[in-house]
């Protein structure tokens, strides 16, 4: 069999029906959206991140990709290796630019190394630690990948590093009542106390999908999300264009929710999602209202997946207060290649503490479990 590996310069270069051909249909992972990433200019020149994503070609079928970014500093990544990098600036070394397969701005769990058999996956993962290799680069990094990626990378000798996330189960409730019935006692009356405040306070909330999505509300929306980082004293990852794009090109897959006040919007809160999970992204507010993060950000997005018979809703990064509103942790790693023997050796050694003390945590979340014990 000929096997031909390319290095694209951007998703441009490849054809969108053949790269969802090898995803999970995760709306985060289509050709879709990482085109409007590089549309819109969220990637590319000037932002730290490069696009060279890796395809590989059987008898010119496509059986294998990887979304590989070359970049030049941490951002946008939620696995924070900024000690690292502190590590080797002061050894003198460079640590930028390195290599890193991921989505964008994404800390959402999923397939990394694109393709149905395993030894195209372990191919994908040598791919991506030769071009450390012969670019002289620092490192290469796999974030946030399944369980088939993470084999492959283990089989290829790559570091794991363990991680946490928190990310709710739709049971088979028929409505939001019987789901909050499984809770604790405390948890139950606190999220009723919650939502009690936000309906007393004169609250309503709209849940609109794809299409029905006016350039009204993502103005406002985008008011909402640029308005959160400025509160953070950071700057936004994405632009105005790209929500605009994924909104002609994705709408099948989006959910925008709105809070208004006396006929005046508030907050926003915007979703992606699919048939099997929902993906919390991105959140802001121009008002301050005690428990409208919750209402916005959980349960109008766990009402919704009830509604729409969605199994999972990914809450993202960090965030024990989701242990209150049930959801439950959950186990995520990244795969990790040093190209310093000395620094490789060091930082092996700090992740296998690190993996200790994060099984003790994840141990003692699971003690707080929300749910009543049966």
């Amino acid at each position: 069999m000929t096997i031909e590996v390319n290095i694209a310069t951007g998703f441009s270069q490849i054809k969108a029906q053949e790269w969802d051909s090898l995803t999970d249909g995760s709306p985060l992972l289509s050709h879709r959206f990482f085109s409007a990433l590089e549309d819109t200019l969220c990637v590319g020149e000037g932002t730290g991140w490069q696009s060279y994503p890796v395809t590989v070609h059987e008898q010119g079928k496509l059986i294998g990709a990887a979304p590989l970014y070359l970049k030049q500093h941490s951002y946008g990544e939620y696995v924070f290796d900024w000690a690292w990098a502190n590590a080797y600036e002061q050894n003198g070394l460079n640590y930028y630019p390195k290599l890193l397969v991921a989505i964008p701005f994404t800390p959402i769990s999923g397939p990394r190394l694109l393709s149905q058999r395993q030894e195209v996956q372990r191919l994908l993962a040598r791919i991506v630690q030769q071009q450390m290799e012969q670019n002289a680069l620092s490192s290469s990094h796999i974030l946030f990948p399944d369980a088939a990626s993470a084999e492959a990378l283990q089989a290829e000798g790559w570091m794991q590093r363990d991680g946490v996330q928190f990310r709710w189960e739709n049971d088979g409730f028929r409505d939001f009542s019987e789901f909050i019935a499984q809770l604790s006692h405390d948890k139950r009356k606190k999220i009723k106390q919650e939502r009690k405040k936000i309906l007393s306070a004169g609250v309503v909330c709209r849940r609109l999908q794809g299409r029905d999505i006016q350039p009204a509300d993502w103005d406002f929306f985008y008011q909402c999300y640029v308005n959160t980082y400025h509160e953070h004293r950071s700057s936004p990852y994405l632009t105005r264009a790209f929500f605009e794009q994924i909104g002609h090109t994705l709408p099948e897959h989006l959910l925008l929710i709105i809070a208004e006040l006396d006929g005046k919007p508030i907050a926003s809160a915007l979703n992606l999602y699919d048939d099997d999970t929902l993906y919390g992204r991105y959140w802001g507010a121009l008002s301050y209202i005690p428990g409208l993060h919750f209402e916005l950000c959980y349960y109008q997005a766990q009402e919704f997946c009830l509604e729409h018979n969605i199994r999972f809703f990914e809450g993202g990064a960090q965030g024990e207060h989701k242990l209150a509103r049930g959801f439950m942790p959950r186990p995520t790693c990244s795969f990790h290649r040093i190209a310093n023997p000395e620094f490789e050796s060091a930082i092996r050694r700090f992740v296998a503490m690190e993996a200790s003390n994060m099984q003790q945590y994840q141990d003692e979340l699971e003690e707080r479990a929300p749910y009543r014990a049966n």
